[in-house]
């Protein structure tokens, strides 16, 4: 029978059957899909395939993953060449992002953006600590909150502690299967936490000594909403190294850029020093911020020293 994947360690899952029951699985044999090496060929959010088996303790063989409508995956921390699966089927992704305690870069930002389109999955930017952000940081806020609602990010500030933006937030997950990722001690777990009170989550305080998020969740893990949809947490992530897309591709990924890049004069401009360019001549004239510009030179850069590597 059919199953979803709820939660991944390793080498057992945690899968969720057509009867309603969860059982503990491992696969069957190894399965390479959509012709790349993975570090976890099944990932959370998977549809499955399982075959019951029988015992005092009943386990489930995963036999086959059905076809996935889209998937977030980033370089394996330990192989780079190799690809981690983040999660697969799912409607959103929201990134927890804060600007102190810890805090979280544009470059971050914007690679993240950047894999959600590469994916084909729309984004969600939270700004959660409300609550301890100074004049500074709220000015920081309303510059990225410029930046990105322009180009079609939703953007919220919210605030665990005080409630802000919760109900939106919710609102914006009823019925959807969300991603909720981000630096470790962004909120996440504080966040699973509020919605369902009765969970046991570590929730890690921020390293006093390096202003660093430390890991509080250790695998990706998929939650019922009391309401109708699925969010799926995953740990903290450090860094994000862009996989599988090259220099010529890069520009389709930035939503701003997409939509002039067939005005420039050369069909493979890379929007540098070519005569012509559409993308550049809006930046320019400010119709394309110059951080985003910044950001998409400097990801090209990152591109070209994996490529010679």
């Amino acid at each position: 029978m059919k199953a979803i994947v709820y939660k991944s360690t390793g080498s057992w899952y945690q899968v969720k059957a057509e009867d309603g029951l969860f059982y503990p699985a491992r696969i069957k044999g190894i399965f390479k899909i959509d012709g790349f090496t993975s570090t976890n060929p099944v990932a959370v959010g998977d549809v499955v395939e399982i075959t019951i088996e029988p015992g005092p303790e009943p386990y489930a063989m995963i036999e086959a993953i059905y076809p996935r409508n889209n998937y977030v995956i980033r370089q394996s921390p330990h192989h780079r060449k190799h690809h981690h699966i983040i999660a697969a089927n799912i409607d959103q992704s929201i990134l927890f992002i804060t600007l102190k305690q810890p805090r979280t870069s544009q470059g971050f930002i914007d690679r993240f953006l950047v894999a959600c389109e590469m994916y084909h999955v729309p984004a969600i930017l939270v700004f959660n600590k409300a609550d301890i952000y100074l004049e500074k940081e709220m000015q920081q806020f309303q510059q990225l909150e410029s930046l990105y609602t322009p180009i079609g990010y939703r953007v919220l500030l919210c605030s665990m502690i005080n409630g802000q933006s919760m109900t939106v937030l919710l609102q914006l997950m009823h019925q959807k299967i969300s991603l909720i990722s981000g630096h470790s001690g962004v909120g996440k777990s504080t966040f699973i936490q509020h919605i369902f009170p009765n969970l046991q989550l570590k929730t890690l305080a921020v390293s006093e000594w390096s202003g660093k998020g430390m890991h509080s969740t250790t695998f990706a893990e998929m939650f019922d909403l009391p309401d109708g949809g699925k969010i799926i947490d995953t740990p903290g992530i450090r860094e994000l190294a862009l996989v599988d897309v090259s220099r010529q591709e890069l520009s389709h990924y930035f939503p701003e850029m997409r939509e002039r890049i067939t005005l420039c004069q050369f069909n493979n401009c890379l929007h540098m020093y070519e005569p012509g360019c559409a993308v550049k001549q809006a930046v320019d004239a400010g119709e394309i911020a110059a951080e985003r510009y910044f950001s998409y030179l400097k990801l090209l850069e990152e591109i070209d020293e994996n490529t010679w590597a």
